[in-house]
């Protein structure tokens, strides 16, 4: 049966991720996946390191890496997992995690209130984990249904100051719309909470929670998933020599690079997309509805650039 219009229909997952391989076969053609180890500067350009050993020239590298190297881990949970947080430890952060049946029946905390915390709460609930979540605000967020087909009544231009504000406002921790059903009267959160402390004890984790007021709670759980987001970072991006990172200027108040309206950063041939850009251009360019004004403005930029070589 065709939806009404107005309905909201979610994109199965399979459907995206096949779209995304159409596409890249279509109009990419030929991809290595192989990891980039190290990009310094070269000349007039860059020679880019591959870890298989194979070393590349270029005129411009686009950093398009998205959001992997930069999870953020919050300091006072860094010292349970010593060797660097994953899914086997005591510790780990969501963006480590495809599969999280390896949790059934195991105690679980998730920490944070977004849509990733949330997320990630519901499908281990569901997979049969004994799961509660923690977070700092007062209340839950929630997302409202979107209204489809809903006009544009102005557009706005704005200074850099108010763009980094919208940035950080924009998109405040909060739970889709779909999603709230299966969290809220479900899976036990507890708001207005920080972690005091935290250490290991044998197989176990023990948390000192602080709640409003002198309200303390001991919790002892199996594992600790972080949801707590992602720093966006020059500094984090490893395969990026320290001399090509300090050269990079940084937006005020925070350390993405800065960019031109082509996405170049003041290091000529280096451009940046994806989140990475998104406190220059807004928080549209953390998602993939902002890649065609980013592709557009990125391979114009590089056409004139070989074109008048």
């Amino acid at each position: 049966m065709t939806p009404a219009i107005g309905a909201v229909t979610p994109i199965p997952c399979t459907t995206f991720v096949d779209y995304g391989m159409w596409f890249a076969q279509r109009y990419v053609g030929p991809v290595a996946s192989v990891p980039v180890s190290l990009v310094e500067r070269a000349g007039s350009g860059f020679s880019v390191r591959l870890e298989d050993g194979e070393e590349l020239e270029a005129a411009a590298v686009v950093v398009a890496t998205g959001l992997g190297a930069l999870a953020h881990i919050p300091h006072r949970l860094r010292h349970l997992a010593p060797a660097g947080p994953g899914p086997r430890g005591p510790l780990s952060h969501t963006s480590q995690h495809t599969d999280l049946s390896r949790y059934a029946g195991r105690r679980v905390v998730v920490v944070g209130g977004g849509q990733s915390a949330l997320e990630n709460a519901a499908l281990l609930h569901e997979g049969g984990a004994d799961v509660q979540v923690l977070v700092r605000a007062p209340r839950m967020r929630w997302g409202e249904r979107p209204q489809l087909w809903r006009p544009v009544s102005r557009r706005l231009a704005a200074p850099a100051s108010a763009r980094m504000l919208l940035f950080r406002r924009a998109l405040a921790p909060a739970g889709g719309w779909w999603l709230r059903d299966r969290v809220e009267g479900v899976v036990p959160v507890r708001t207005s909470c920080r972690i005091r402390q935290a250490h290991v004890d044998g197989p176990e984790v023990r948390l000192w929670v602080e709640g409003v007021g002198d309200d303390r709670v001991e919790l002892s759980v199996d594992h600790v998933l972080a949801a707590t987001g992602y720093r966006l970072d020059v500094d984090a991006l490893p395969f990026l020599t320290p001399a090509v990172r300090l050269a990079v200027a940084r937006v005020a108040g925070s350390k993405a690079p800065c960019l031109s309206g082509a996405f170049e950063s003041c290091v000529p041939g280096l451009y940046f997309t994806g989140s990475l850009a998104a406190p220059t251009f807004g928080p549209m360019l953390r998602f993939v509805a902002g890649t065609g004004f980013a592709a557009r403005r990125i391979s114009a930029a590089l056409t004139y650039q070989v074109s008048h070589r």
